[in-house]
Formats: C-alpha cells, sequence, structure tokens
C-alpha cells in the first residue's frame, strides 16, 4: 500500500482542515492573497472538497472541507479530489481524528487499475502519517477493505469458484492460516449437497473453501459468505439486464475474507474460522430445476421454489457445518435479496439477528465507524411462508413480500437453537463514486464488525 510516507520533504504540501463555521473565522482575517484567492474561488468547505492554494513556487497549501460528523469521508474525499504528490496534515489531531483520517486517506486512495493497458505509477496521493494514528490498525484494515473491493470488482471471467479459492489460500499464507477445499464431486462424499446441487451444472466445479486460524483455545468466531461467482438465475434464467452486475453476488464471500484479513492483520485473540461456499450458477442439462426437493446437510429437505434463490442454498450447508462446533458468535454475508435494497436503499446493509446485545453492539459501532447497518426482524410468523407441501421447507416465498426477512428465516432453519448469529444481506457495490467510496465493489458492515469484535474479545497478548 502506497497511499502512506513516514517523512515530509520539501515538495510535501500541508493540508489545512476546516469547516463550514471555521472558513468564515479564516476568511475575517488580514485579507491575505489566500484569503483573497479563497473569497474569490466560491469555497465553502463542504465535506471532502479541497482548494489548492497557490504560492510563488507551485501548490503552497490546500484547504479540505471537513464535517466532524463524517470526518472519515472528509479525508477520503480529498484523497479522491487532490492532485498526485505527498501531503500532510496541519495541526494536532487527537488519535481518534488521526485513525478516521488515516483511514479514510486509504479509502480514498483506492484504485483498481488490474485492467487498465497504461498504468501510472506516480499517480499517487501519499500521506505523511498522522502522528497519533495506530498504524498497524489502519493498515490491516485497509488492506482488509482493498482485498473485499478487488475480488467482487474483478470479472466472473477472473473469479470464479477457483479464483477464489486461491485468493482465500493466499491470505491464509499471508498469515499462517490453514485451508481446506472441497471440490465437485468431493462435496456430495462430505455431505454438502446444496452447495454440490447448486454449482454442479457449471463446469468451475463447485467448492468449499474452509480457513482456520488463531490458537486453538481462543473463543470461536466464524464467518459466512456467499460466494456465488457468476449468478445467471439458473433454469429461472434472470434477463439480461439483471445479470450485469451478477460477477459481485460473491461479494459476501468477499466481505468475510477483508473481514478475516482485519482480524488477523490485527491479532485478534479468536479462533477464526472463515466459510466460503464457492459455486457458479450456471445453465446446463444437469442443472437443479425448479420444483426439486433436495435433502440438505442438516437432514432437511429443501423444495426449489426458485432456481435464483440460490444463494441461501450455498449458506444453508455451510451454515449447518459452522454450528456443529457451537462457536460464540457467527456473522454470514450475503449479497442476499433485493428486498432488503428496496427497504434501505443501496448504502445500508441490513442485519437480522435474535440477540438483542450483538444487535446493539454492533449498531453502535456501526455509527461511530461510519459504517451503518440496520437492524430488520426475525419476524416468526413469516416462516409459514417458506412452509412447503411435499417438503421440510420451500427455498422462497411466492408471496413477493417479505422477502430479506423470509430469507433470513430460511437460514435461520439451518442454525442450532440457541446459537448466537448474525446475518447480514449487502449490496456489496457502490453504485456511484462518493467521498472515499469509488464506484464498484464496496467493503459494507465489515468495520463496524471488526469493532464489535475487538471490543468483545480483544487483541491476543
Amino acid at each position: 500500500m502506497n497511499c502512506f510516507l513516514d517523512k515530509a520533504d520539501d515538495k510535501t504540501v500541508t493540508l489545512i482542515p476546516v469547516d463550514s463555521e471555521g472558513l468564515s473565522d479564516w476568511l475575517e482575517g488580514d485579507g491575505s492573497a489566500h484569503q483573497n484567492w479563497v473569497k474569490a474561488q466560491d469555497f465553502k468547505a463542504a465535506s471532502g472538497t479541497v482548494l489548492l492554494l497557490p504560492g510563488s513556487d507551485g501548490i503552497e497549501a490546500a484547504l479540505v472541507g471537513t464535517d466532524r460528523d463524517e470526518l472519515l469521508w472528509s479525508w477520503g474525499g480529498a484523497a479522491m479530489k487532490l492532485p498526485a504528490g505527498s501531503y500532510r496534515i496541519a495541526g494536532d489531531l487527537d488519535p481518534e481524528e488521526a485513525h478516521q483520517a488515516a483511514l479514510g486517506w486509504a479509502m480514498g486512495a483506492y484504485r483498481f487499475i488490474r485492467y487498465k493497458k497504461e498504468q501510472d505509477e506516480t499517480d499517487v496521493r501519499a500521506l505523511i502519517w498522522p502522528e497519533k494514528a495506530d498504524q498497524g490498525t489502519v493498515q490491516a484494515m485497509a488492506e482488509g477493505i482493498y482485498l473485499t473491493r478487488d475480488l467482487t470488482t474483478t470479472p466472473a471471467s477472473d473469479m470464479g469458484p477457483e479464483e477464489l479459492a486461491s485468493a482465500a489460500q493466499a491470505l491464509a499464507q499471508n498469515f499462517n492460516a490453514s485451508v481446506k477445499v472441497t471440490v465437485g464431486e468431493d462435496l456430495l462424499k462430505d455431505n454438502f449437497p446444496l452447495i454440490h446441487a447448486v454449482g454442479r451444472a457449471s463446469d468451475r466445479a463447485p467448492r468449499l473453501i474452509d480457513l482456520v486460524w488463531g490458537r486453538e483455545d481462543a473463543p470461536k468466531v466464524t464467518l459466512v459468505g456467499k460466494g456465488v461467482c457468476f449468478d445467471t438465475g439458473g433454469l429461472d434464467l434472470k434477463p439480461s439486464n439483471n445479470m450485469l452486475m451478477m460477477k459481485k453476488d460473491m461479494g459476501g464471500a468477499a466481505q468475510v475474507l477483508g473481514l478475516a484479513s482485519m482480524i488477523m492483520g490485527t491479532g485478534l485473540d479468536v479462533r477464526l474460522r472463515v466459510l466460503v461456499p464457492a459455486v457458479e450458477n450456471s445453465v446446463a442439462g444437469n442443472a437443479f430445476r425448479p420444483m426439486d426437493i433436495i435433502k440438505a446437510r442438516n437432514g432437511m429437505t429443501v423444495e426449489i421454489g426458485n432456481t435464483d434463490a440460490e444463494g441461501r442454498l450455498v449458506l444453508a450447508d455451510a451454515l449447518d457445518l459452522a454450528g456443529e462446533e457451537k462457536p460464540e458468535v457467527i456473522f454470514d454475508f450475503a449479497t442476499l435479496t433485493g428486498a432488503s435494497r428496496v427497504a434501505l436503499g443501496t448504502d445500508v446493509p441490513s442485519f437480522f439477528t435474535d440477540d438483542d446485545e450483538l444487535a446493539d453492539g454492533l449498531f453502535d459501532f456501526s455509527t461511530i465507524d461510519s459504517d451503518l447497518v440496520w437492524r430488520m426482524p426475525l419476524h416468526k410468523p413469516y416462516r409459514s411462508m417458506l412452509d412447503s407441501k411435499i417438503a421440510d421447507i420451500s427455498n422462497c416465498s411466492t408471496s413477493g413480500y417479505g422477502g430479506a426477512i423470509t430469507a433470513a428465516l430460511f437460514l435461520k432453519e439451518f442454525l442450532p437453537k440457541g446459537q448466537s448469529w448474525c446475518h447480514l444481506d449487502v449490496m456489496a457495490w457502490n453504485t456511484a463514486t462518493k467521498n472515499g467510496r469509488p464506484e464498484g465493489g464496496e467493503a459494507q458492515g465489515i468495520r463496524a464488525v471488526y469493532s464489535y469484535l475487538r471490543s468483545r474479545f480483544g487483541k491476543a497478548s
């Protein structure tokens, strides 16, 4: 990561943070050329905006519009708008301000240029580390966010089940974790029939990725991520306009790998397990069909109401495996339903849990970290909408209502009673560029979950 430097030099530009109120005070000074210049440019100090201040030999300094309520995005926006060069922040930032500034800068400095013919290595906006920033934590969090964004934005041609497994293996190697990958027909031998059924029609074999890290006697934390590397909808084929974004249907897997990178990179005191069912939902003669009945890993029979409700199927087998060792908590991430996006839009993931203490803690950290998630109800009466006349459960409701809730209720069926669990239904994508958030794959909710886990379990001694 090349967006930070340790020392300034004679070309380093000073950034002067100023909010709208502070700008008014600043402009009431002695009428210097800079003040006249700012007035002439009609600079308003809106969050994330910048104004270069000219000097006799190039840029002398720059004003950065900041908002204390969204400091992360103020600095993220600045990193996106400033020209290439090195920068330092004026003034004495407290530790939280330094953290927000550094992490925001890293998020704004991100670029996805893998497929660009010309890659200008000098096009870098580097920040001198703020003095009180926890460099290790910022670096680990930024690397997790970058990993999530990279994986989600990569086209399905280069991010199939095998490539997703390779990414997990590379991450494991970096942190001395272990990985087991169960592929193809071995899924049936090891009793993962739903994962196999969803992925069997693709010429890229389905697989289950199982990563483990941390001391054996540490509190167990398990992350499960939906890894549908491309979703045609199966035999219930999606229309072409709905298929355009389906490279991001493995966004849940990308979230948990990015979160795992944060956890391992900062050494949280947990026994971490990451489960990713990685499949491609394709159309072929052996594809699973509407109205098929498949026995899941936990023994329940599932009637297939729609082959385009495949993500919950692969998660079901993985969640059953996750629950076998009764971890302290299970988090699953999935690009699961359009219903969640209808309810909350694309920026705010919904989450479902019947653990009130977890819900309160997660929401609090999501507001502190500017990584908002919103609790939705696990409304038990809606479980009847998943009833099947000939099987234990249907994979979807035919009512058209409460789709995010019924999907969460489906997943809950595959967990042990009393298991602490939280399901996050995420977009995993920025539909437009905003401060610190370029259009494309995005990490959503993982900073909030990381902070929750860090507060609960702490770092290893």
